[in-house]
C-alpha cells in the first residue's frame, strides 16, 4: 500500500513538472510571437508617420490646402495616424500615439523635409 502511494506521488510530481515545462514553453512561444508582431507594428507605424508627415506638409505648405482638407489624402490603413501643425515653423508632425512620430518641415528651396533628414 505504501509503495502504491509513493508511485502515485512520483507520477503526480512528474506530471506536474511536465505541465510546468509546457506552460514555460507556451509562454516563451507567445512572447516570441508578441515581440515579432510588435516589431512589425513599430516599423509600419514609423513608415506611416514619415509618409504622412511629408505628404501632409506638402499638401499644406506647397498646395496651400487646409489641414482638414489634407486629411482626405490619407491612405487606407492610416486611421491611427494623427496630425498636428506648427504654423510658425511651417511643420507637420504625424504620430501614432505611444508608437512612432515624425515631423516634416517646409524649407525654401527644398520643399518638405523630414526632420531626421536635416543636416
Amino acid at each position: 500500500m505504501k509503495e502504491s502511494r509513493l508511485a502515485t506521488a512520483k507520477t503526480r510530481s512528474s506530471n506536474l513538472r511536465r505541465r510546468l515545462w509546457l506552460l514555460v514553453l507556451l509562454f516563451a512561444a507567445l512572447a516570441a510571437v508578441w515581440a515579432a508582431w510588435g516589431e512589425g507594428v513599430r516599423r509600419n507605424a514609423a513608415a506611416a508617420t514619415a509618409y504622412g508627415a511629408h505628404v501632409t506638409c506638402s499638401c499644406r505648405y506647397i498646395e496651400g490646402r487646409s489641414l482638414e482638407d489634407c486629411a482626405k489624402d490619407k491612405l487606407d490603413g492610416m486611421e491611427f495616424v494623427r496630425f498636428s501643425e506648427d504654423p510658425e515653423a511651417k511643420s507637420i508632425t504625424a504620430m501614432v500615439p505611444f508608437v512612432a512620430s515624425d515631423t516634416a518641415t517646409w524649407r525654401d528651396g527644398y520643399g518638405c523635409v523630414l526632420k531626421e533628414w536635416e543636416s
